[in-house]
This record gives structure tokens, sequence and C-alpha cells, in this order.
């Protein structure tokens, strides 16, 4: 059986372009900072994971050749459109093998998760992994070659809303059981160094 593929969908550091609602709280160079480290950590811990083989998503397309990703890491342009649109054209790719779609602001997400998604894929055609906003941060399917692009139209993102109204349009869909925390604004940012300063004191 041929290996699934995990997207890592990733915007190219820029200062001021990305985490746009974090640079409202702490400032455009941490907030570049924080997505830095956040899109680093993610392709080190997943890129190798020889149960998938690892595309990187990236935005925008000027940035696509940049000498600064990760050597020998396949690069794909996300394209145009809003999140919804980008998203499902990226599952396209992976045409008749099952496709995860990441993104790159969730520290706590491990291979476990991956794991949990794909026996989800098994009795779903459609799997999310909810985030403590109300969104979520893992998007997959079990036949990508059957998403229309325009499937995701009218959910409400960057909201409370994007989880149901995308449970609502996808239909068949499971649910991981955890929910993780992403970093879109600074009490997230805040809550997330407070975590790390507190698992960092258990091992000392």
């Amino acid at each position: 059986m041929a290996r699934p593929v995990l997207f890592i969908f990733a915007r190219a550091p820029a200062h001021g372009a990305v985490k746009t609602r974090l640079v409202r709280d702490v400032g455009a160079a941490e907030a570049l900072r924080f997505h830095r480290n956040a899109l680093r950590s993610v392709i080190q811990r997943f890129a190798g994971d020889p149960r998938f083989d690892v595309i990187l998503a990236v935005t925008p397309r000027s940035r696509l050749s940049d000498p600064a990703w990760p050597p020998g890491l396949v690069r794909v342009d996300q394209g145009r459109g809003d999140l919804g649109v980008r998203m499902l054209r990226t599952l396209r790719l992976a045409g008749r093998r099952p496709a995860l779609l990441i993104g790159s602001d969730i520290p706590d997400a491990r291979a476990c998760h991956l794991q949990e998604a794909l026996a989800c894929l098994t009795r779903a055609r459609f799997v999310l992994g909810p985030t403590e906003d109300g969104g979520y941060w893992l998007i997959g399917a079990r036949m990508p070659w059957l998403v229309t692009p325009r499937l995701l139209d009218g959910v409400r993102w960057s909201s409370r809303h994007a989880l149901a109204d995308t449970r609502a349009r996808l239909g068949d869909v499971a649910v991981l059981g955890e929910t993780l925390s992403d970093v879109d604004d600074g009490e997230s940012l805040s809550r997330l160094k407070l975590r790390q300063g507190r698992n960092q004191s258990r091992h000392i």
C-alpha cells in the first residue's frame, strides 16, 4: 500500500507578514521569532517520519525556491484563494493516497496524533484535529482526489465557528480525541511559554 502524504502548510518567514493577530499583541519581531521557531520545530518533528511522504506547501509562490527551506524536502505552491480553497487544492495533490495536512503553529502536535488521524480515516472520509479556539490544526481526507476546491465555502475562518462550520460542510468526518492549543495571539503565546517553563522545571 502506498504511503499516505503529509502536507505541512508553511508561510515563508517575513517581518510583519506572518501571525498577523499575534503581531498586534507582541510586535512583528516577536511574532516572526515564534513563527520561525514553530516552523522549524514542526518540520524537524515530522519530516523524517517514515510513515508518510512529507511535502511542504508554501506561500507565497515567490518564496517557493527560497534556499532557506530544508534541502531535500519536496515543496509545492499553495496557490491563491482563501484558506479552505488552498487546503483542499493541496490535499488533492495526494491523488489516490490518503492525505493529512497540518499547520505549523501547534507546538503540542505529535506523531501519535497523526497515527490517530490515519486510524480515523479508515472509518470516515475526513478527519479534523480540533483546537481550543474553535478551529482546527489538522485536516485529512481518505480520498483526496474526490475533494472539490469549493467544498469549504462559507466557513467562518479565524473564528470560534471554524471547526463546526467545517464539520457541517464535510459531513462524514471524524474528530481527534485531544484538543490542542494553537498560538494566534499574545495570550496563547504566554500560555505556551508558561507550559514550556513548567516542563523544563520537571527535567531539572
